[in-house]
């Protein structure tokens, strides 16, 4: 495994841990994931996940109502999707 791999495995697991913690938030953690695991421009990811740039925009920025299946497209080129997590007490 070379180091890039090695890093985007780094990264992908320091994003669902904080994810998970609710420590990140999802317009944060998806702005990371596109632009230092996958490399592309707002425009070509949006196209990749098939949703609009300005609804990618408005997730990155953490604005707007995006659905779950939104989500999940945007997620799903990382091996992840939208679920339910235990709260702390």
């Amino acid at each position: 495994m070379n180091d890039e791999l090695r890093q985007r495995g780094i990264i992908l697991d320091e994003l669902r841990t904080q994810l998970a913690e609710g420590t990140i938030s999802i317009g944060a953690a998806v702005k990371r994931l596109r632009s230092e695991i996958t490399g592309l421009r707002q425009e070509q990811f949006a196209d990749m996940c098939k949703i609009s740039l300005r609804t990618l925009r408005q997730i990155e920025q953490d604005e707007g109502n995006p659905t779950i299946n939104t989500l999940n497209a945007v997620f799903k080129p990382f091996g992840m999707r939208v679920g339910i997590v235990p709260t702390r007490r």
